[in-house]
């Protein structure tokens, strides 16, 4: 089992790093928002600032083709 952690390129909301979250332990990206909303709403400092490092430390899903492009073609 070689998974790694990747931001979502598919299930974006703000920056795919919730749907990367869910790809990678294969839950619905809907309750990891949640989960993140109820977190950052206990604690907004703490929420704020994980989800910010996530967008620069995580990498974008390098597999993934974007479809968008591909019909701008």
């Amino acid at each position: 089992m070689n998974k790694k952690l990747y931001r979502s390129k598919n299930d974006v909301k703000i920056s795919g790093v919730c749907g990367g979250i869910a790809e990678y332990f294969g839950m619905d990206a809907t309750i990891v928002r949640l989960l993140w909303a109820l977190g950052t709403l206990m604690n907004f400092f703490v929420g704020v600032v994980a989800y910010v490092a996530c967008v620069f430390i995580v990498p974008e899903d390098p597999g993934c083709i974007d479809v968008d492009f591909e019909e701008k073609k």
